[in-house]
């Protein structure tokens, strides 16, 4: 039987990021994508694709954040793991950053635009159906704990699980809400044990199927 491919597409918390470091990742045995594929077994392989600072559709405009727009990336991204069962995106924290400006319903129209609209266009050469689509809405950030680039986000935040909610609902994905999760000493990273939960929710919704 051919294993059932699962694409994690993310940020530095599908990276891993160790919260209160300066990109110290997690092990294997704690990031959620790993927990993820030990919790489903063999008949699954799991893909992770988590970037640091990686952003839904914005572009950075100081140095070192070369290739951060998630959507410019997410076709080629989608094209090298052909085929694929399952897509996971959980993306939307850093457009929080005050440098980006971005109301939360212009977050949610980058979701749709750049990424669930895009995903069934995309033409494969191993299958003609596309893969299903399974939205994550991020933990809240704690903005009393981030930096200045996060100032005014936390109110926009806590308003993004019912943006990505509905956007789910009208597209017909499958959809997680993880941002009662708990972040970490930064206010952004989850904890260990939110990588652990967040596994233990995304293996509920795949296996309840």
């Amino acid at each position: 039987m051919n294993k059932k491919r699962i694409l994690c597409y993310g940020d530095s918390n599908t990276w891993g990021c160790v919260p209160g470091t300066r990109f110290e990742r997690f092990s294997e045995e704690i990031r959620f994508p790993k927990r993820l594929q030990k919790l489903l077994g063999t008949d699954f392989e799991i893909i992770e694709e988590g970037l640091y600072s990686r952003t839904l559709a914005s572009e950075y405009d100081r140095p070192n954040k070369e290739g951060r727009n998630g959507s410019t990336y997410f076709v080629p991204c989608l094209l090298s793991h052909d085929p694929l069962d399952l897509v996971i995106i959980m993306l939307g924290t850093t457009e929080l950053k005050a440098e980006f400006n971005n109301s939360v319903e212009e977050i949610g129209r980058y979701l749709e635009d750049y990424y669930i609209r895009v995903i069934s266009k995309i033409k494969y050469l191993t299958r003609d159906e596309s893969p299903e689509l399974l939205i994550i809405c991020p933990p809240i950030i704690n903005e009393s704990l981030t930096s200045k680039r996060y100032a005014g986000g936390e109110e926009k935040s806590k308003q993004l699980a019912g943006v990505y909610s509905k956007i789910s609902n009208s597209n017909k994905c499958a959809f997680i809400d993880a941002s009662k999760l708990m972040v970490g000493s930064d206010g952004v990273h989850m904890t260990e044990e939110s990588h652990k939960k967040l596994a233990e929710m995304i293996a509920y919704e795949i296996n309840k199927k």
